[in-house]
């Protein structure tokens, strides 16, 4: 057996086979990109310019997602509407005086006369000019109006009636007047998402630059990142604008951008800048910048590609299940993946080209005194502690991220409306109000169609069977369908989407064994939206899966390695989603989130939680992986000469994992750390949907950083040894 090597010789044969792993043409990019620095940068700056300038139109451009077109609760929806297109509904609510007293009557009958008068109004209810007298609370508390708009009115049409209504309902002598409905929600919805963007992302950004000055030493270098990242967005909406003019663009893609744009380049930014760090001391004084910049882009470069075709692949496979909700999301999360690589891979090489001289030596740390030594850093010790007892650790941190994923088995989705706006918001009082005050109106009817003519007598005994079920109120027959189909109302106990209805939705479907039957309504659509989710994210997560394998095993060689990384991923996304449900369905969250607690989370947030932590997570997979992978490499190309040679395969692969740990520590700390600092910015906004994804996504930033890359991660590999780098025979190297 040949002698052992001392540390110093170690460490220098560890370095020569490191500059030799790495990729060559990301090599010249980087020595291209030193000398063409001013050419990348001013096409950079044009496209951001023009981003900021017409990217923004996309907003106004995108689009709602809905159902497919082949859901049972559209087809019921464009039957209808082609039979009777209904405008939009204003409901008002007016409360503080007596309604039904004489004064009261005389003057409420003179205001709504002037309103019926508009020219954009095509039916009025009130308990005063139209006997409605359902429309008036039972203690006489509060009285209420609904106003249906001509539907030919474009949404901006609309919403200017709908303000000429609130100042005449103004006028009225009762003092407190609330109006709402779907379209004043969705402004209501837009106006304060607006401010919660102004208000939590702009502070978000301000303390996440200062957080990475402080962190680099450096104010310059702290705001490369989010400079970098500011170009991505702009650019991404550019391309989502010039998209949205050919086709229609979802509002899920324009939400991806931003969130995937940021968090993406922030990590993608860091791993170039604390590589070009390392390179820039490794080379010193005197060193070529282009061949500092190309060593740096040769091995970060190559794991922020590896990184953005892995999550940009993934994410496009979703498109291939033609849903709409998930083909919105998957269009934007390409389109930030992709810009957000070309801006880690040309624009902050260009900036590190031009600023490199401000970037503090690797020695300097935060506030730009000594550095700590990596090996302290809170992953590099986690990951000694996992190494020293594997087996314990790796079945404590297991066991916790299955307890908090636990709650999901017992997730409810619901659809947003005006609950989730925050308290004291016009719209969420009115549906409260009535929902407490107005059991008669406060249920949206299920809408059931029939293949069979008005007075076929099967109908007979199928408005039978509807009306003995245990969740219906009452059933109304309506007139006969001009194309031979028969339809019925029926009003479901509890509230419009709650349990009860949705299983009247249910229990229909089940009925009429020799009719041809179609239910609608809010609730069929809930229904018809889950049953979707349910059925196609099974096989969307498979093909992340897949995708995501396939582009791991490129990277590592490793089948046993891409399969523990998706493993590990999978856990926390559960664990994470487990928490959410706690804290939103079951309320856990108290009074820390202003009691949002809605019994249901949004239908939206586990997919969006789903593309967002999956991408976040992969990227710090990858990035310590990756250096793991180079360590290991580095190692067997050192042990193939004699000196080496004293190092045993399990003492190799378990320094590889801490080396790797120890290098990639503080990188991967500081982008969980800085973007945990975004996203509690969306967890501070007053929607609770975007409460939902904030929290989920710093549950699963946290989890991800001590729990799964700290713990599980170190403690799994040291277990495995050697069978880490297992490949079949017929697998090249």
């Amino acid at each position: 057996m040949a002698a052992p090597l001392d540390e110093q010789d170690s460490r220098r044969a560890l370095r020569s086979a490191r500059g030799r792993y790495g990729c060559r043409v990301l090599r010249r990019l980087g020595t291209w990109l030193q000398r063409r620095r001013m050419v990348v940068l001013s096409l950079w700056g044009l496209l951001t310019v023009v981003g900021a300038v017409l990217g923004g139109s996309v907003f106004d451009q995108a689009q709602d997602v809905g159902l497919r077109a082949d859901a049972e609760s559209t087809q019921v929806a464009l039957r209808l509407e082609s039979l009777d297109s209904e405008g939009e509904q204003v409901v008002a609510v007016l409360s503080g005086i007596d309604p039904v007293t004489a004064e009261t009557t005389e003057a409420m009958s003179a205001v709504l006369f002037e309103v019926r008068e508009h020219p954009q109004i095509v039916d009025l209810r009130d308990p005063w000019t139209t006997s409605a007298y359902e429309l008036v609370a039972e203690d006489r508390s509060s009285a209420v109006v609904e106003i249906e708009l001509d539907p030919a009115l474009r949404d901006d049409e609309a919403l200017a009636v709908a303000d000429e209504i609130i100042e005449l309902l103004r006028g009225t002598p009762f003092p407190d007047v609330y109006v709402g409905g779907d379209l004043l929600a969705e402004r209501t919805f837009t106006d304060q998402a607006v401010q919660d963007a102004a208000r939590g992302e702009g502070v978000a950004l301000v303390v996440l630059v200062l957080l990475l000055a402080a962190a680099l030493g450096s104010a310059a270098t702290g705001a490369l990142p989010v400079v970098t990242a500011l170009a991505a967005v702009a650019v991404s909406l550019l391309v989502l604008t010039g998209m949205a003019s050919m086709a229609s663009v979802s509002d899920f893609a324009v939400n991806v951008v931003t969130v995937l744009c940021l968090g993406l380049c922030v990590d993608y930014c860091l791993l170039v800048l604390f590589r070009f760090r390392e390179e820039l001391a490794a080379a010193g004084p005197g060193a070529d910048p282009g061949d500092v910049l190309g060593r740096t882009l040769a091995s970060a470069g190559r794991t922020v590609l590896v990184s953005g075709l892995t999550v940009g692949s993934a994410l496009a496979a979703l498109v291939l299940l033609g849903d709409p909700l998930l083909t919105g999301m998957a269009v934007g999360g390409v389109v930030a993946v992709t810009v957000v690589t070309a801006a880690a891979l040309t624009l902050a090489p260009a900036l590190l080209a031009v600023g490199g001289r401000w970037v503090p030596h690797v020695d300097r740390g935060a506030f730009g005194r000594a550095a700590r030594h990596p090996g302290r850093s809170l992953l590099a010790r986690l990951a000694r502690f996992a190494q020293a007892r594997p087996w314990p650790v790796l079945l404590v941190s297991a066991g916790l991220l299955v307890i908090l994923a636990l709650p999901l088995a017992g997730l409810r989705l619901g659809a947003s409306d005006a609950r989730s706006l925050p308290p004291g918001s016009e719209a969420r009082d009115v549906v409260e109000v009535i929902e407490r005050d107005y059991p008669d109106i406060a249920t949206a009817p299920v809408e059931v169609v029939v293949d069979a003519a008005f007075g076929d007598p099967r109908l007979t005994s199928f408005a039978e069977e509807m009306t003995a079920l245990r969740d219906v109120e009452r059933v109304a027959v309506r007139d006969g369908l001009p194309d031979g189909w028969s339809r019925f109302t029926l009003v479901p106990e509890g509230s419009t989407n709650g349990p009860a209805a949705q299983r009247v939705v249910d229990d229909v479907r089940r009925l009429g064994a020799d009719l041809d039957v179609q239910v609608g309504g809010p609730a069929a659509e809930l229904v018809d939206a889950r049953a979707a989710l349910g059925e196609r994210l099974p096989v969307a997560i498979g093909a992340v899966v897949l995708v995501s394998g396939l582009l791991l095993l490129r990277l590592t060689g490793s089948p046993v390695v891409a399969i523990k990384t998706l493993i590990l991923n999978l856990l926390s996304l559960a664990a994470t989603l487990g928490v959410v449900t706690l804290v939103f369905q079951h309320g856990w969250g108290g009074p820390l989130l202003g009691g949002t607690a809605t019994g249901s989370l949004d239908l939206s947030t586990p997919l969006l939680i789903f593309m967002f932590a999956f991408g976040l997570s992969m990227d710090y997979h990858v990035f310590l992986v990756a250096r793991i992978q180079e360590e290991w490499a580095a190692m067997e190309t050192a042990r193939r000469g004699s000196s080496a040679s004293a190092l045993s395969t399990r003492a190799a692969n378990d320094r590889a994992v801490l080396e790797g740990i120890t290098s990639s520590g503080p990188v991967v700390t500081l982008a969980a750390v800085a973007i945990a600092v975004v996203f509690i910015g969306f967890a501070a906004g007053e929607l609770v949907a975007v409460k939902e994804v904030g929290v989920g996504m710093t549950v699963a930033i946290l989890l991800d950083v001590t729990v799964v890359r700290g713990s599980l991660l170190p403690a799994a590999m040291t277990l495995l040894g050697e069978r880490n780098w297992w490949r079949p025979s017929w697998m090249p190297r």
